[in-house]
């Protein structure tokens, strides 16, 4: 983005995490009127609000674990903050309604406007922690697919992983379980389909997570693409660590692997960065062989039609989360033809993983984070 383009983007969000907070604030007010305890809540709740661009702030000047612990506790602020908005809002319109049909004023009421408040932060409390729970328990998905193409020994098994977000929230521990479980499926190849980074690569490069990329084993390499949030900052620099340490990065590029050729395609976001349209498909398979199977990797699942009409036979996509957080699904579905999940179109296969970290909290509902292997069988 150009700076006149972040200037009005970090407004716009500023914007609306104020005035969220500011409605939220003024819905829990029953409960910080309360004598000496409302003092101490409304401290919290304005540590709460100020942790995560506070912590933000604080990283990119001076980095160290207490930003951490500000980023981290202002990022699970804003799953609270989803929830709290949803339920104070439904509470608002039960009470109209009761007021109205019923005559029960239950915002005319300090004790049950009270109750009311503690109970809304209660189920908050216990839909974040159950999220919480999903969000660092991914599962594997197995998706079977055929060819008439050759195959190596007649038969193919990638691990697919998008959208790990590594950085302050997802961290070594989380990588290596990752590898940890992707080794345990001993896949022909591994493919990482955008996203690998959060933002900054420096608590990457501080946690040397690198190390553990070196870990991964597969009989015909491990590939990744860009997303787009690598080129938030610096996306150069994560290619090149990314390189460094066993993952070969496909920048616009294709590669022939066993008798495969696989496609990694720059973020859709690289044309901010660059100022120019990444590659077409048809640009990029212009010399290929067409006899051989072809995997296109590219982030974002737009325009699945490209890939179709190009003949690839499995597009592996990320990018949507399903939306991470319900109801934000809706809008995925909305916007993207996959959100997540397999679809074929005439020849081509089509796989959109939700990924398998999360972006800002560390919260998901409505959806698993996953580990996708793809199965790939030769028939006559």
């Amino acid at each position: 983005m150009k700076v006149p383009q972040i200037v009005i983007f970090l407004s716009i969000v500023l914007g609306i995490y104020t005035l969220v907070n500011l409605f939220i604030y003024f819905q829990t007010r029953p409960v910080f009127n309360l004598p000496t305890l409302g003092v101490w809540l409304r401290l919290i709740f304005l540590l709460f609000v100020l942790s995560y661009p506070f912590g933000r702030i604080l990283e990119m000047l001076v980095g160290g674990h207490i930003p951490t612990l500000f980023v981290r506790l202002g990022s699970t602020w804003l799953a609270f903050m989803l929830y709290l908005t949803l339920l104070f809002s439904v509470f608002l319109l039960l009470a109209l309604l009761l007021n109205s049909i019923l005559k029960i004023d239950i915002k005319g009421s300090i004790g049950l406007n009270r109750l009311a408040v503690g109970v809304i932060y209660m189920i908050t409390l216990t839909i974040v922690l159950v999220g919480y729970v999903n969000a660092i328990n991914p599962k594997i998905s197995q998706i079977d697919i055929a060819t008439c193409k050759p195959l190596p020994n007649g038969e193919l098994k990638i691990v697919m992983a998008s959208d790990i977000h590594l950085g302050t929230i997802i961290g070594k521990n989380d990588l290596a379980k990752l590898v940890d479980r992707v080794n345990k499926e001993n896949p022909d190849m591994v493919l990482f389909v955008g996203d690998i980074f959060d933002e900054d690569i420096a608590p990457v490069v501080n946690g040397q997570m690198g190390e553990l990329f070196e870990g991964i084993k597969t009989k015909h390499g491990t590939f990744a693409v860009t997303g787009n949030h690598e080129f938030f900052s610096n996306h150069q620099a994560k290619i090149e660590y990314l390189n460094k340490h066993g993952v070969t990065v496909l920048s616009d590029t294709v590669v022939s692997v066993a008798g495969i050729n696989i496609v990694g395609r720059y973020d859709r976001q690289s044309s901010y960065i660059f100022g120019r349209a990444r590659k077409s498909l048809p640009e990029l398979l212009e010399n290929i062989d067409s006899t051989k199977f072809l995997v296109v990797m590219d982030h974002q699942p737009f325009n699945l039609n490209e890939a179709v009409e190009a003949g690839a036979d499995l597009l592996l996509s990320g990018h949507t989360h399903h939306g991470q957080l319900w109801p934000f699904n809706y809008i995925t579905q909305a916007i993207y033809e996959v959100s997540t999940g397999f679809k074929k179109k005439n020849n081509t296969y089509i796989y959109v993983s939700p990924g398998y970290g999360t972006w800002g909290p560390r919260v998901r509902l409505g959806n698993r984070p996953e580990i996708a292997v793809i199965s790939v069988k030769h028939k006559e």
